[in-house]
């Protein structure tokens, strides 16, 4: 069994190597305690590795709304072959929780919450493995992080 998972590590980094995103991962690495560089953080899900459903917190700076308007997030699930996967729900969003964070309107600097519950945008639950969690507020550089999924 510990040969299988070591196989499949050493095949999704050899993907990630591949298609370039371990080095987006590495050159915008998310939620460094108080990097807030961009103006927003992307914290690392809970629970990780996730066997059914996980919550990724992000936070909105106070920077983000300087010009006096709401801010424009997203965040996206991709699989290693970078094949977008899904999008998370919002919770506590001002228009109401279960909304998908696509870009979704924020009007107020905060922390913030998101649900994934596993599944892909049909609805069928996502295989054992890698996956990122990129988020991007207002077209500036994406926030990445990796993802563990255990079935």
């Amino acid at each position: 069994m510990a040969g299988y998972i070591l196989k499949r590590a050493l095949c999704a980094a050899l993907l990630l190597c591949s298609y370039g995103l371990a080095e987006v991962a590495a050159q915008h690495p998310a939620g460094r305690e108080g990097d807030h560089s961009a103006g927003f953080e992307l914290g690392q899900n809970y629970p990780n590795p996730l066997s059914r459903e996980t919550r990724i917190p992000f936070e909105l700076g106070e920077s983000l709304f300087e010009e006096g308007g709401p801010v424009s997030v997203s965040i996206r699930i991709y699989n290693v072959l970078q094949q977008f996967v899904g999008a998370p729900t919002a919770l506590q969003h001002p228009q109401g929780a279960g909304l998908p964070l696509l870009q979704l309107e924020y009007g107020s600097p905060g922390r913030y919450e998101a649900h994934w519950d596993g599944a892909d945008r049909s609805g069928q639950p996502v295989g054992s493995g890698v996956y990122f969690v990129q988020m991007r507020v207002d077209g500036r550089e994406p926030a990445v992080r990796r993802m563990f999924v255990r079935r």
